[in-house]
């Protein structure tokens, strides 16, 4: 045996022996338990319910008994995940119900909306889960920007437009998925739209702190009305939401051991979403963010309250409201 090969099995061991260690440490963390008739007679609508951490919430939603609608944009791959989370759901479970959105469309969302209104007698969640990640340059059906359109105008005209029904429904929850990645972005007020230079993942992180300001304005907004606005930052998870990051070849067979290894499950990252879709101990907590169900402080520049009043003007200019 070659002396190459023996460094290879010894460094390979002990990287391996590392891992399953802070892997086995990790994996540790427990899981939310609630009573199973927690959510019965609720209806939850989670956006991007058809993968990753919005189908693992609706999933959880589905045995905690809620009415679940999962709002996709590929109904096929949809219908996949439906039958796959009812498979798993058990007996005693809710009811799934999927419904056609397209984030990237503002006729889209309007159509859903009106689907929701006329059929839906309440709404007690609204998950706003969807989103896309550093994406190449493209624009919605609108023009904006893809992740800014899909991330955060998508999102906002779909809250406006459900308020009515969530404020008498209330009291219920709205649920914002944002990113720590927030950290690295800023709003560009005199480019928003990214006319002058695209750069997707500054894009991304925009789109991110986006959702915070939008969070707390809306909860300031919201105070009194018995609606609740609470966004989080799920951390890193193995989803399909990172697709369009190139990994060179070579490189591909080590991210993927190091992404099952370290990175979050799509159950666990579903934790905080779940957290704050159903638990008692947030029950008119508001205008907060929450990481591993616990609250998580902020910069500053996610608690700008000028900056998140001009954001918000400037959305409803863009989404036509």
């Amino acid at each position: 045996m070659s002396a190459a090969v023996v460094l290879a099995a010894v460094l390979g061991g002990g990287v391996l022996f590392i891992a399953r260690r802070i892997f086995f440490r990790r994996k540790a963390l427990k899981l939310l338990s609630y009573p199973t008739a927690l959510m019965r007679g609720k209806t939850v609508i989670v956006t991007g319910a058809n993968c990753g951490i919005g189908k693992a919430t609706a999933a959880e939603l589905l045995k905690l008994q809620a009415r679940v609608i999962m709002a996709c944009r590929d109904r096929q791959r949809a219908e996949e995940a439906a039958q796959d989370i009812k498979n798993q759901a058990g007996p005693n479970q809710g009811e799934i119900v999927i419904k056609h959105l397209d984030l990237a469309s503002l006729h889209s969302v309007r159509s859903f909306c009106e689907e929701v209104i006329r059929e839906e007698p309440r709404i007690d969640v609204l998950v706003n889960n969807a989103g896309l990640y550093q994406c190449p340059y493209s624009r919605t059906e609108e023009g904006y920007e893809m992740q800014l359109g899909v991330n955060h105008l998508g999102h906002f005209l779909l809250t406006h437009l459900l308020l009515d029904l969530l404020k008498q429904s209330a009291p219920s929850r709205i649920v914002v998925v944002s990113s720590k990645l927030y950290k690295y972005g800023s709003i560009n007020f005199e480019d928003l739209n990214s006319e002058d230079n695209y750069n997707k993942a500054f894009c991304y992180s925009q789109s991110k702190l986006a959702n915070l300001l939008f969070t707390r304005e809306l909860a300031s907004r919201l105070d009194g009305t018995g609606v609740t606005v609470n966004a989080l930052t799920p951390g890193i998870v193995r989803t399909r939401l990172g697709r369009h990051v190139n990994i060179p070849l070579l490189i591909k067979p080590l991210f993927f051991l190091v992404s099952w290894l370290f990175f979050k499950s799509p159950l666990e990252g579903a934790q905080t979403p779940l957290y704050l879709a159903c638990s008692p101990e947030v029950e008119g907590v508001s205008g907060k963010c929450f990481a591993n169900c616990k609250e998580e402080q902020l910069l500053s520049k996610a608690t700008d309250d000028y900056a998140a009043k001009r954001l918000w003007d400037l959305s409803e200019s863009m989404v036509g409201r």
